[in-house]
């Protein structure tokens, strides 16, 4: 699995709106908390999904943004989004390329693994959680970590 101090791999992949999003080209803007999710619409991954979301703004503050990625499709992404009202954008990683790239493997050999990393302006990972159970844990998480990065750049 990618690390801290590595790289992030960079990568393109469509939105739920069918848009190609590059990953190198949201970090010229911003920091990026990247999360990897299994599935759309389990309950797991709606909690997870929603705890971005209600803290969303606070990402804003923070100088980042929240890309989601799992192996469901545009078409099945765009519906998760509408249905639960979702402000950021999740990618499709339908053959999971970009998955095997992050060194995600999957839990108890079955399903998609759950890991947020944090990534800086500058491309550089600064944080990895890997938790299948703690769905909602990985936004205290990240923003924890953003407030370190903040803290230690003002």
């Amino acid at each position: 699995m990618i690390r801290v101090g590595e790289t992030a791999p960079d990568f393109t992949l469509l939105s739920g709106a069918g848009e190609p999003v590059r990953l190198s080209e949201i970090l010229k803007r911003k920091a990026v908390v990247l999360y990897f999710y299994p599935r759309d619409e389990t309950p797991g991954c709606t909690a997870e999904a929603c705890a971005f979301r209600d803290s969303y703004e606070v990402f804003k503050e923070a100088g980042a943004e929240v890309v989601g990625v799992s192996a469901d499709s545009v078409r099945s992404h765009q519906s998760f989004a509408d249905h639960h009202r979702l402000p950021f954008v999740l990618l499709a990683d339908e053959g999971g390329a970009v998955r095997k790239r992050y060194g995600i493997t999957k839990w108890l050999g079955l399903i998609g693994g759950r890991v947020t990393f944090v990534i800086d302006r500058s491309g550089i990972v600064q944080h990895v959680f890997d938790s299948q159970s703690q769905a909602t844990r990985h936004v205290d998480e990240a923003l924890g970590t953003l407030a370190r990065l903040t803290a230690s750049s003002g």
